[in-house]
C-alpha cells in the first residue's frame, strides 16, 4: 500500500478549497498537535465516521531484547497511542482486497 505524505494532504486540500498552503499547512500542524496534547492529557479522541485515538498501558517487562543491540533490557509500563477506525471507515474498507493490498506493497 503506498503512502499519503503530509505535503500531498496539503497538496489535495489546496486543490478543493480556496485557502492557502501555508493557512493548510498550519492547520493541520494545530490539529495534529491538539491531537497529541488531549492524548497526552488522558483524553480519547472520537472523530465521528472516521475513528477514535486514546493511549492503552502497555505492562512493562522485566526481560526483553533491545532489537538494535540483541542486549536484555527491562521496560517500565508505558503507554501506547492506538487507533480504531469508526462504522464508516470499516464499511467504506470492508470490501478492499487483500491481494490488492499486497500487491501495493511490493511496488
Amino acid at each position: 500500500m503506498s503512502k499519503v505524505t503530509k505535503a500531498e494532504l496539503i497538496d489535495s486540500l489546496l486543490e478543493k478549497t480556496n485557502l492557502n498552503r501555508k493557512d493548510i499547512h498550519e492547520f493541520i500542524d494545530l490539529f495534529i498537535e491538539t491531537l497529541k496534547n488531549a492524548l497526552c492529557e488522558g483524553h480519547s479522541i472520537e472523530l465521528r465516521g472516521f475513528g477514535t485515538f486514546e493511549i492503552r498501558k502497555r505492562k512493562g517487562r522485566s526481560k526483553a531484547r533491545n532489537p538494535k543491540t540483541g542486549e536484555m533490557i527491562s521496560v517500565r509500563d508505558h503507554g501506547v497511542a492506538i487507533f480504531r477506525p469508526g462504522k464508516e471507515l470499516k464499511q467504506k474498507t470492508w470490501n478492499i482486497l487483500p491481494d490488492k493490498l499486497d500487491n501495493d506493497q511490493e511496488n
